[in-house]
């Protein structure tokens, strides 16, 4: 899968001239610029271990998946609706103006209907990041593609970049999953619940374990591939490589292993942090991280494998120098991988950490909810039954989350990023991140700058957990007017 685009295919002036005389689709959203790059949210056939599956994608028009701008390019988008059904595509990591966040529950935009073509138009946050479906739970069905913005140094860089999104994959209908989960819920048990790993009802959970993985999957893919056909790279002898991995999964943490070889971990959620050698990386929901690493110049064949948490499960990609044998690999590791955990983000420093200065506001925020019943929820309300988390622009805000559940969950704040700040009691001078795993629990502190005025969703990551309630938002003062 070719995941690059020179920056003259991007800006196709043709395509952008046709696009540019359509009109918007939500209201207070950019009308479509000039120099539109175009996007199309369509349905597409996937062969998924020898069977087919209907899915979504976000594709450019020579069919390849998201996109990349290269430095200095502004982000200006035409998004045409092909998929046959309403939709809205949230660009995670940016911080846009609120009205073109891609989201539809604060009201500020608009579904696109089936037709539909909507224009998007700021200045992009350099880094990794990605786009998705932040309507239903069409994320499942693959509608998600990378988002990488490129800056000057990355030009320079003499490193082949390979940008990899994992996902984890069913055959079934997501509203099934969601609807069984639910129905335990109501019903208080288990039956019919044929392909999730929730625990029956009465079943003794160690005080310290936590809960793992909602849902078994049919499969885990790393850019539509499984191990049984993987992505195989051309790399160099001897040659850079950075790895622009995003976790694209809607209910599945990973392990990354970098099997023989050993990287630096140079960015998370597209924020450079201070190198941190690694063969191990643990990767929450919607996460990215860049990791630098250096091919031995005698070659040969490195997988780099992501294992599902708490499992044998796992999928990935290879990069071969020239010449080089490539072996079979099993779609189960010998053994299951533990939690993934905050190990990483203890060592992480960021590169451009916010300014230091006292907060202006200490926010506690309690994760609560449970798998059985299957209910999430912020402060103990489901969205959209929620109090907001009112701030006024110009303020230091820090969020203290407390994990009151048995499981993990990735948080995410949409139009800002965030500094880690502490973790279980600990200070630190962390990683900026736009999503953080709060593990079951745990405690996790995180601050940021209250520079960009609207009503913002923050939200657990899992799809499930957040189709299940565990949302809220951050609200501005003189946003926070209802609905």
């Amino acid at each position: 899968m070719n995941l690059t685009l020179p920056r003259r295919q991007l800006l196709a002036s043709g395509a952008a001239a046709t696009l540019g005389a359509m009109p918007a689709a939500s209201a207070g959203a950019a009308s479509i610029p000039v120099a539109a790059v175009p996007l199309t949210v369509q349905r597409r056939s996937l062969e998924v271990n020898g069977k087919a599956a209907s899915v979504f994608a976000i594709t450019r028009p020579d069919g390849s998946p998201g996109l990349v701008l290269a430095p200095g390019q502004r982000f200006a988008v035409a998004l045409r609706n092909q998929c046959g059904a309403p939709t809205i595509v949230h660009w995670h990591g940016q911080t846009p103006p609120v009205r073109q966040d891609g989201v539809t529950e604060t009201r500020l935009e608009t579904l696109i209907q089936a037709g539909g073509v909507q224009g998007y138009e700021y200045a992009p946050r350099t880094g990794t990041h990605w786009m998705h479906s932040h309507h239903g739970l069409q994320e499942q069905r693959l509608m998600a593609a990378p988002l990488v913005v490129r800056t000057a140094a990355d030009t320079r860089a003499d490193a082949q970049e390979v940008i990899v999104l994992l996902h984890d994959f069913t055959f079934r209908d997501p509203r099934e999953i969601l609807a069984r989960l639910s129905g335990a819920k109501a019903s208080g048990g288990a039956g019919g619940m044929s392909g999730l790993t929730m625990p029956m009802p009465g079943t003794p959970t160690p005080a310290a374990a936590p809960d793992l993985n909602d849902i078994d999957y049919d499969a885990y893919l790393a850019n539509d591939r499984t191990l049984a056909d993987p992505q195989v790279v051309p790399v160099e002898r001897g040659g850079w490589v950075r790895l622009r991995l995003i976790n694209g999964a809607s209910a599945t943490a990973f392990w990354i292993g970098l099997g023989a070889l050993r990287g630096e971990v140079v960015a998370v959620d597209g924020n450079p942090v201070r190198p941190v050698t690694v063969g191990m990386i643990p990767l929450a929901e919607a996460q990215r991280v860049d990791v630098l690493l250096r091919l031995p110049a005698g070659g040969g064949a490195f997988p780099v494998l992501a294992q599902r948490e708490g499992d044998r499960q796992r999928t990935g990609f290879i990069l071969a120098t020239p010449g080089a044998v490539i072996g079979r690999l099993a779609e189960v590791a010998a053994a299951p991988v533990g939690a993934v955990d905050l190990s990483l983000e203890r060592r992480l420093v960021a590169l451009d950490p916010l300014p230091r200065r006292r907060p202006d506001r200490v926010i506690r925020v309690r994760l609560t909810g449970s798998m059985m019943p299957y209910a999430w929820g912020i402060d103990g309300k489901s969205w959209p039954d929620h109090t907001p988390l009112v701030v006024t622009r110009g303020q230091r805000v820090v969020l203290e989350l407390v994990n009151q559940t048995a499981m993990a969950h990735p948080m995410h704040l949409h139009g800002h990023h965030f500094q880690v700040v502490e973790l279980a009691g600990g200070a630190l001078h962390g990683a900026m991140r736009d999503t953080v795993l709060v593990p079951a629990r745990q405690t996790v502190r995180v601050a940021f700058d209250a520079d960009n005025p609207g009503r913002w969703l923050f939200h657990c990551h899992n799809l499930y957990h957040m189709a299940s309630g565990m949302m809220t938002e951050v609200a501005y003062t003189g946003f926070h007017a209802g609905y």
